[in-house]
């Protein structure tokens, strides 16, 4: 079964039917192919890169990075991010009750690659202090977003995490952009 993206074409323009076919999607990713073309599609959507942080039950730090991150609300402050439910620090995240949302300066790549590693002593490799409720906080980013879960919500291989934002504060530095499977920035690099 295949469902075709619709979008509000001007009148007297004609779609061929190679552009019809390329807004055609399998509802299901039947192949590596499907699978891989699926992934550099979305691709194409540059994303800033973040670090999202917590700590575990018995109170160690725990962190992964993400290209998730999306606002949702200004009033009341809401932002989501999204973590694979494969992920090692995953039943952190969604059992939690808090996180902060660090957002990567432009000369950031290592951390980024960092804490998109396994194994590593992530947060011995990096400047951090845990604030008063033993959330990890990374030091120099170009914005932190401190949080509470708000609801985790399913969607398919991942849990979408809400969050209400309870402290932020941002440098004006610029950010790291990833774009195309590659780190990018602003500046074109």
């Amino acid at each position: 079964m295949a469902v075709t993206a619709c979008c509000k074409v001007p009148l007297g323009v004609n779609l061929n039917q190679e552009f019809i076919e390329t807004m055609t999607l399998n509802t299901r990713l039947d192949t590596i192919e499907q699978s891989r073309a699926l992934r550099d599609a979305l691709g194409e959507f540059a994303t800033g890169v973040a670090v999202v942080t917590t700590h575990s039950s018995t109170g160690e730090p725990v962190g992964m990075t993400v290209n998730s991150f999306n606002s949702v609300s200004l009033e009341p402050p809401l932002i989501l991010w999204s973590v694979a439910k494969e992920a090692l620090g995953y039943s952190n995240f969604t059992a939690g009750k808090g996180f902060a949302v660090h957002i990567l300066k432009g000369d950031q790549q290592h951390i980024s690659n960092l804490f998109a590693g396994c194994g590593a002593d992530k947060f011995g490799q990096v400047k951090w202090h845990a604030d008063a409720d033993g959330i990890p906080i990374l030091g120099d980013c170009a914005a932190l977003f401190r949080c509470r879960r708000v609801q985790c919500i399913a969607g398919g291989d991942h849990t979408i995490i809400l969050g209400e934002v309870l402290h932020f504060n941002a440098s004006g530095a610029e950010p790291l952009i990833f774009h195309r499977g590659r780190y990018r920035s602003l500046s074109g690099d």
